[in-house]
């Protein structure tokens, strides 16, 4: 590369439970810079959590931490052009981007879900990662799938 790497920005932890990881989920929930919508939104969905999971012995951020891991995909297939065909090639997913790529699906499948509100919406979806199941999960399921069906391309990464 002709350039030098750009500097990491250095994300600040979420006001109520002072975490990072919040942070990011609640950047990549913001649509037009509306930071504090959607903390109402998460917040309002570890709420809903909390409520509908009562017996539940894990705190409502552990529930939506539990769900992340359920739904984080360890390997993907990137397209790579060799002699005039293309492969789909399995590759290993570099942390952050895991936790991006999660993040990110769970959003998408949350928007995409029936209900009243975006929280109700988001908290259905973190409920069903926590249990394995639910659009988010499936997707995960399917990049693997994607990635064990093409193992025979797998030494064309480099």
């Amino acid at each position: 590369m002709r350039k030098a790497k750009p500097r990491k920005r250095v994300i600040l932890p979420d006001p109520v439970y002072n975490d990072q990881k919040v942070s990011k989920f609640v950047n990549h929930l913001m649509y037009d810079g509306k930071k504090n919508i959607s903390y109402e939104i998460f917040y309002g969905a570890l709420n809903t959590i909390k409520e509908k999971m009562a017996n539940e012995e894990k705190s409502e951020l552990e529930i939506w931490k539990q769900a992340l891991d359920n739904i984080t995909p360890q390997v993907e297939v990137k397209s790579r052009r060799i002699g005039g065909a293309t492969f789909q090639v399995p590759t290993e997913i570099r942390p952050d981007r895991k936790e991006s790529v999660s993040m990110k699906n769970m959003i998408a499948y949350a928007r995409k879900r029936g209900g009243k509100t975006m929280s109700e919406k988001l908290a259905a979806e973190i409920m069903d990662a926590y249990n394995n199941q639910g659009g988010a999960f499936k997707r995960k399921e399917e990049m693997h799938r994607m990635a064990e069906a093409n193992r025979a391309f797998a030494h064309f990464r480099f």
